[in-house]
């Protein structure tokens, strides 16, 4: 799949994701959605890839999920474990970054683990500080394509279907 993050001459941006099949679901994100979402797609992107994630936000899309599907009345119902666990993960990464604090992957498994169990969910995963390290570096890598780009450009990211997705 072909992600397109858009950087828009006024200050929006849109998600665009072009599937293998051909087929496309995008969303514009205007006002401080446009500040604030392409980094949260970006983690995403960074979390899943160095997870190797197969039921996440961006494999669920390539399946044929549409963008809309993950937000209320959620047409495909609850989101499947790994994907709720990896949500949950890049919000706390989207805490970490709004702080300006960084967390230790026993942090991370702590908080993920008050998180899961408040609501009754099976925890979704254990964090190592070498997994936490690679997507920090490849999200690190990720943020700098994107403050690179002018406005009008887009940044464009391949993301693989895995088997079983």
């Amino acid at each position: 799949m072909l992600i397109l993050i858009k950087k828009n001459t006024d200050g929006s941006a849109a998600l665009t994701c072009r599937r293998a099949d051909g087929s496309v679901t995008w969303q514009r994100q205007e006002g401080h959605q446009g500040q604030f979402f392409p980094r949260h797609d970006l983690t995403h992107y960074a979390v899943e890839t160095v997870l190797d994630r197969n039921q996440s936000f961006y494999a669920l899309v390539a399946s044929g999920w549409e963008l809309t599907d993950f937000q209320k009345p959620y047409p495909k119902g609850a989101l499947p474990p790994e994907a709720l666990a990896s949500e949950v993960l890049v919000g706390f990464l989207d805490q970490e970054r709004g702080a300006g604090v960084r967390w230790s992957a026993e942090e991370f498994n702590r908080s993920a683990a008050s998180y899961f169990a408040e609501r009754g969910v099976p925890e979704g995963w254990l964090l190592t500080d070498e997994q936490l390290a690679g997507i920090r570096e490849l999200r690190s890598t990720l943020f700098g394509e994107w403050d690179a780009l002018q406005p009008g450009e887009t940044l464009e990211l391949s993301f693989p279907r895995r088997q079983g997705s």
